[in-house]
């Protein structure tokens, strides 16, 4: 690998996870976070609150945090930990902004944390296998004694202690730092563990798709759950509060809220796809695109999201351009590079690392890696010209052409506007930028959507 192209993979890294490293962070309020442009939140990674399906992020925290950020008009930055009390310090520490989860509402928390009001509310209960031979408990009174495995640092930790104290019986609580709802929930389909204590919409997902769960045996009352933000974010928390309040009575919640929690059909395709995640997997091509990546020192996550731009993973996708296969390659480029409509998946995906290598010897100029692969990126959708324009125009108005953000993006953005395109530097006329610019833009971001989530 080359070494300018590792600095720009770690590059990545951190600027995912440069909140999650550096302690050393001023709390952030409202005001703050608009004036950055930039909403930092973490939430955790589950066939709910945040996921990969079929290539694309999406998740009920996930969909609920982009609403928000549209509504204070910023974009959003979205850190996966599974790990809550990690999740926790984090805010603490000033990294994130907002812990989007499905947080309980207790006196220790709000302590030391400020809470929205409530997104939606559930109840702690019992996962436990069903099914001939078994006979299912159906009363915490019948805990004693029993192991029960939770998630580290969960409310139903904390309420199943609450339980031996009150009930005077003894349930022995086993706190798994490393596994989250879905996982323990799964250890208990297969037998590997006999019960775990969840959220019961959490739960009811989960059973859609394992049929020999029983979840209803409730373990507490109803429990308002809610985001929290750091102490000294009260202006966020107004902010969420009003929000919240005013959201919550949309039709756009009752779709998210209906689509993530009361859909079988969904909840069963999407734990299916989830399974493949878990592996490391993002498409059936994924091999071909690790092999293709490092022929050119590319990560091959970022590759992924390229084509999953351009095709959706389908190889024999073909628009109404005349753009075909995995790569959408135009018939000129298509036959430069021997591509044909019979042409296999793995040799599109070939040809496509050829090209993108074509098109990273065009900007060896451009000294910060992560710059070029954004040139390249906005070569590959725009063709190779119009991007020159845009640098030469950067050059003649006092901007840097070597940086695609806000400098020579602007251009690209305004290469529809006579008062660019007629310059005397442009040679390749009218253009319309904006689908080039969206196209780079979430390239970048749905990679580190993927980066959050699969290993590298």
């Amino acid at each position: 690998m080359s070494l300018l192209l590792l600095a720009f993979i770690s590059g990545c890294d951190m600027d995912i996870n440069s909140k999650k490293l550096s302690a050393i962070q001023s709390v952030r309020d409202i005001e703050d976070i608009k004036r950055i442009g930039v909403l930092t939140t973490v939430t955790d990674f589950n066939s709910t609150n945040y996921f990969i399906y079929k290539g694309e992020p999406m998740g009920y925290q996930f969909d609920m945090l982009q609403a928000f950020a549209q509504h204070i008009g910023v974009k959003l930055e979205l850190i996966a930990e599974n790990n809550l009390d990690e999740a926790f310090q984090m805010l603490e520490n000033g990294e994130v902004d907002i812990f989007a989860n499905n947080l309980t509402v207790t006196t220790k928390r709000k302590e030391k944390f400020l809470f929205t009001l409530p997104h939606s509310t559930t109840r702690q209960v019992l996962v436990q296998k069903k099914g001939v031979g078994y006979n299912p408990i159906r009363t915490p009174l019948d805990l004693g004694d029993q192991i029960v495995y939770v998630q580290k640092g969960s409310v139903s930790a904390q309420r199943l202690k609450n339980l031996s104290e009150e009930n005077g019986t003894q349930v022995i609580v086993v706190e798994m730092p490393k596994y989250e709802a879905d996982e323990l929930i799964e250890l208990v389909a297969n037998g590997e563990i006999d019960f775990t204590v969840c959220d019961e919409d959490v739960a009811r997902v989960n059973s859609f798709y394992f049929d020999n769960i029983d979840i209803d045996t409730p373990v507490s009352f109803d429990q308002n759950l809610a985001w929290a933000v750091n102490k000294k974010s009260e202006g966020l928390q107004e902010a969420l509060n009003k929000w919240i309040q005013s959201f919550a009575q949309t039709a756009e919640h009752r779709i998210i809220k209906g689509k993530y929690y009361d859909n079988p059909f969904w909840a069963r395709r999407v734990l299916s796809e989830n399974v493949r995640i878990k592996m490391g997997n993002i498409s059936m091509y994924d091999q071909g695109f690790r092999n293709a990546s490092s022929s050119i020192d590319w990560d091959w996550r970022l590759f992924a999201s390229l084509v999953y731009q351009e095709s959706r993973f389908i190889p024999n996708a073909q628009s109404h351009m005349g753009a075909y296969g995995l790569m959408q390659f135009m018939p000129a480029t298509a036959s430069f590079f021997s591509v044909q409509h019979k042409t296999d998946p793995e040799t599109q995906i070939r040809a496509g690392a050829r090209y993108l290598k074509w098109l990273e010897k065009r900007f060896d100029s451009i000294p910060d890696p992560e710059q070029r692969i954004k040139f390249i990126l906005a070569s590959y959708n725009a063709g190779l010209g119009h991007v020159i324009d845009a640098r030469n125009l950067a050059k003649k108005h006092g901007k840097n052409p070597n940086v695609w953000d806000n400098n020579v993006d602007f251009f690209i953005l305004n290469k529809s506007n006579p008062d660019y395109y007629c310059d005397s530097t442009v040679r390749y006329g009218y253009f319309k930028g904006d689908e080039t610019y969206n196209y780079v833009s979430q390239i970048m971001q749905r990679y580190k959507h993927y980066q959050n989530i699969l290993p590298d």
